[in-house]
């Protein structure tokens, strides 16, 4: 049985794309599609956790059913570099006042 659902994709470009859903019968994830897995360093100390994906699932499968339009240039954020555009080179050294 096919368990589909539409999802908003970003790559390689954004578009809707009808994606598959983990068995929600698999013994090994439950449903969930994967486990967590900690792992540690060579002392033993924890370094992180790592996600295993289940087999009864593939995740980067999909099937592009409409792509999306871009946003208009004028509507796009600028990036926020920190600099203060007011004071020389990105930094006022007087008081506020």
């Amino acid at each position: 049985m096919i368990r589909l659902r539409i999802k908003v994709i970003d790559w390689p470009r954004r578009a809707l794309a009808l994606t598959d859903t983990p068995r929600p019968t698999c013994p090994d994830c439950r449903g969930e599609g994967g486990h967590n897995h900690d792992y540690g360093d060579h002392n033993g100390e924890y370094a992180g956790t790592e996600w295993v994906p289940c087999l009864c699932w593939d995740e980067n499968r999909h099937v592009i059913l409409l792509p999306l339009p871009r946003r208009p240039r004028w509507t796009r954020r600028r990036r926020d570099d920190g600099r203060d555009p007011w004071g020389p080179s990105g930094y006022s050294d007087d008081p506020p006042f």
